[in-house]
């Protein structure tokens, strides 16, 4: 099997969920939990996704992963706060990443990075060293919630090709959110609500641009489909989405500036504002029935998204030569033989360290010693012998 790229080869965590202490070893194989539910397998995969921007893949409060219930935990971390240690293989070398709850904050909500030992600026440096996605059973119903977690799903895959991504949407969110104090609270400074609205523009086309763009080449990469996954149809649905696909980018940031100023009024009851790309969606279609996704069953709405991240994983390889890391909560356990079989394949194709979990280890059988096999106990930790 080629090696990936990308892998965590050593993961440690302090005070993190049930976890008071924990490490673990690893190569760049995939990775298999398994233990009985609640035994502390999807907290490492949650602590795995803290190694990227944001607020990890149970999108929880910080203080939320805070561990409770161990008075004793605080005579060896000096205090309150988590903290994740890891060391990543990179295409450029192993980078050593540290991330946790800032242990001085008291209530603090704020989480502190280091990189190779050095503070970093923010969250967004992780997104120069690692690209992760995540699939979980609480994403089944992706296609039927709000568009707002399929934008999160779709702006975590851009990620991989292009970190400056993470920053371009934090400050457009930035400039949303101040935009709308003003005009909800003013004053209304005129020359700050129109550098407010340039800044929306330039970061926002920016923004729908490069989901576009992603979009087009993973409807490319999934129109063939995975074996028995469903080749999924994708697009971008939304008032800029049109703007842009019509138009070349400098008419567009025209319109979306002057749908700004003549939304004002509006927006200023309303809140937010009412064009751009906030408002978007994941449009996702079963292509062979042509039918939307979420007309679909459960069970093929799960197979379109595991067509959909496996699609991504495969044009990544492709593009960058690093798959990205793939955390698989609890998913191979609800797909038939053949389903299974194809995930696995593909997962050790693209060379993607992928984690996985389950509850029976019997079905993680068929990668044998292709992945490293973990055991989890009253999230204790042990090495499970390989078949």
């Amino acid at each position: 099997m080629t090696h990936p790229t990308l892998a965590v080869t050593r993961l440690t965590l302090t005070r993190f969920r049930s976890y008071a202490s924990a490490r673990l070893e690893c190569d760049a194989r995939p990775v298999v939990l398994t233990g009985e539910n609640g035994a502390g397998k999807t907290n490492l995969l949650e602590a795995v996704s803290f190694l990227a921007p944001g607020r990890g893949m149970r999108r929880a409060k910080i203080s939320d992963a805070e561990r409770i219930g161990d008075s004793r935990a605080a005579d060896w971390t000096g205090g309150p706060g988590w903290a994740i240690a890891a060391q990543v293989q990179t295409p450029l070398g192993p980078v050593e990443i540290g991330t946790g709850r800032d242990p001085a904050g008291g209530e603090s909500e704020r989480r502190l990075v280091h990189i190779d030992g050095r503070p970093a600026k923010g969250q967004i440096a992780l997104a120069e060293h690692v690209a992760v996605v995540w699939l979980t059973p609480q994403m089944d119903r992706l296609f039927q919630e709000a568009a707002s977690g399929r934008r999160r799903f779709l702006d975590r895959l851009v990620f991989g090709f292009d970190p400056g991504h993470a920053g371009r949407l934090t400050k457009y969110e930035n400039a949303l959110r101040e935009r709308a104090r003003i005009l909800r609270d003013g004053p209304v400074d005129p020359a700050w609500l129109s550098a407010l609205e340039d800044q929306m523009v330039e970061t926002g086309i920016a923004v729908a641009a490069a989901r576009a763009e992603m979009v087009r080449r993973l409807e490319a990469a999934a129109s063939q489909g995975v074996g028995p996954f469903p080749a999924p149809g994708i697009r971008m649905a939304g008032a800029i989405d049109e703007l842009l696909a019509d138009r070349p980018a400098l008419e567009a940031e025209e319109g979306f500036r002057r749908a700004l100023a003549d939304g004002r009024r509006v927006d200023a009851v309303a809140g937010g504002a009412g064009i751009g790309p906030h408002k978007s969606d994941l449009a996702v279609t079963y292509r062979a029935k042509n039918m939307p996704a979420e007309l679909g069953s459960t069970g093929e709405q799960k197979a379109l998204l595991i067509a959909i991240v496996l699609a991504n994983a495969r044009l990544m390889k492709a593009e960058t030569g690093t798959p990205p890391l793939l955390l698989l909560d609890e998913v191979a356990a609800h797909l038939d033989e053949g389903r299974r079989q194809a995930l696995f394949d593909e997962i050790l194709a693209t060379g993607a360290q992928a984690w996985m979990t389950g509850t029976d280890a019997e079905i993680f059988r068929p990668l044998g010693e292709r992945a490293t096999h973990i055991q989890v106990a009253q999230s204790q930790l042990s090495h499970a012998e390989i078949w």
